[in-house]
């Protein structure tokens, strides 16, 4: 690969030009976002969609949006098995409840002491893509390290077996029902349908089979959700279906797009990859970097439950509103003019709302710094010939972004 910054589009927009009509569905914005969210940042930060939907990108709109006292539960969609019950898609006092329940067992200590498990399973992968790349000449960083790292160590902590094939089909599927879709097909409506139901009744077994044989000497995560109470409240039988097949889809999707996002951009900046080879003090802060450079996922929905004042524009009740993730993670008036570039030294990296914010802030968000760590890491050092063996093809999704693959020579 030449050794040279690959240089991003042109992100600035006059501060005088005309209101930009944003269509997040056009062909080719999925392949990269950017240049649209600077546009709307820099003529119209609070844009109201012909379809009906508003988007809001700046930092501190999006910040103040996820802080309001807003809802997440849309009654215009049919909400099916899980998102019904699930901890992401409820209000509070519900989401209070049960996110009480989920931190009793997803805590500090017990991510911190995945430590070795994660150095392990990066190890493993990357003897896999050492034998795949002698092999055939080149390696697919996703199938190997992106997609089976997050779900190998979601899966132990769990107790659960991991599947590959079978989960990543059904995830897939999966994806589409988070997309904002006018028209969805009777296919894809039934693909959906057939897939949630396939991995809930394999959770409900599981379930089923822990409380008839709970782990005893380290209770997995999985037992102790099955356990946990506070003040004498229990999660349900449908509730814990509900929560874990969260963890199990959330625990390792959102992670596998920002590994493969990460390793991308390394690879289009072989100066900040250096950089990472040379200093290992800065894993902790290049993973908040690469979190806010291209993060997986670009937006958050709320809905209004009251007018609500973003840059100006009033907002009113009872609207959808997406706060645009995405592109408050390259908003100048935070991070300067150089938002749009990488820098693994970046000093406030960590303002980045990649994990959404408020009440519904990413209960997973140490595991995915942890395994973003190690796994690009070891990555980068064991490597040091690492390049892109061929162009990347995005995902054809709005709210995730990840590439389809990663093919690499090492």
């Amino acid at each position: 690969m030449v050794d040279r910054e690959i240089s991003p589009p042109t992100t600035s927009a006059a501060t005088n030009a005309q209101p930009y009509a944003f269509d997040p569905f056009a062909p080719g914005v999925s392949d990269d976002p950017y240049p649209h969210f600077a546009k709307l940042r820099a003529t119209n930060p609070v844009y109201e969609h012909p379809a009906g939907f508003w988007i809001v990108t700046k930092h501190a709109d999006v910040v103040n949006l996820l802080r309001a006292r807003h809802s997440v539960e849309d009654d215009n969609v049919t909400k099916s098995r899980i998102h019904a019950l699930s901890m992401m898609d409820q209000d509070p006092p519900d989401h209070t409840r049960l996110r009480r329940l989920l931190t009793k067992v997803f805590t500090e200590r017990a991510i911190n002491g995945l430590a070795p498990l994660i150095t392990g399973l990066v190890d493993e992968a990357l003897d896999r893509v050492e034998r795949q790349a002698a092999e055939h000449g080149q390696a697919d960083l996703v199938s190997e390290l992106a997609y089976p790292l997050p779900l190998l160590v979601i899966c132990d902590m769990l107790g659960m077996e991991a599947d590959y094939h079978w989960l990543r089909e059904r995830a897939e599927v999966l994806a589409h029902s988070l997309e904002p879709v006018a028209e969805p097909t009777p296919e894809l409506i039934k693909a959906i349908e057939t897939a949630e139901t396939e991995l809930v009744d394999r959770v409900a077994a599981v379930i089923e089979a822990k409380r008839r044989a709970p782990a005893q000497e380290e209770p997995d995560l999985l037992t102790q959700l099955i356990r946990a109470e506070d003040g004498g409240d229990v999660l349900s039988d449908e509730e814990l279906i509900a929560q874990v097949v969260l963890l199990y889809l959330a625990g390792y999707a959102t992670t596998m797009n920002l590994l493969a996002n990460g390793v991308v951009a390394l690879l289009c900046h072989p100066a900040q990859l250096r950089l990472l080879r040379d200093r290992p003090d800065l894993d902790a802060n290049a993973a908040d970097e690469l979190l806010r450079y291209d993060t997986s996922v670009q937006y958050s929905r709320r809905i209004t439950l009251s007018p609500h004042e973003a840059s100006g524009t009033v907002i009113p009740a009872g609207a959808t509103v997406l706060a645009g993730l995405a592109s408050a993670n390259r908003d100048e008036e935070v991070f300067g003019p150089s938002a749009v570039e990488l820098r693994l030294d970046r000093p406030n990296a960590r303002k980045h709302v990649s994990f959404g914010g408020g009440p519904h802030h990413c209960l997973g968000a140490a595991l995915a710094r942890l395994e973003t760590r190690f796994a690009i890491g070891r990555l980068v050092r064991r490597f040091d010939r690492l390049a892109l063996a061929d162009e990347i093809v995005w995902q054809r999704l709005m709210i995730t972004r990840g590439p389809v693959s990663v093919p690499v020579t090492v």
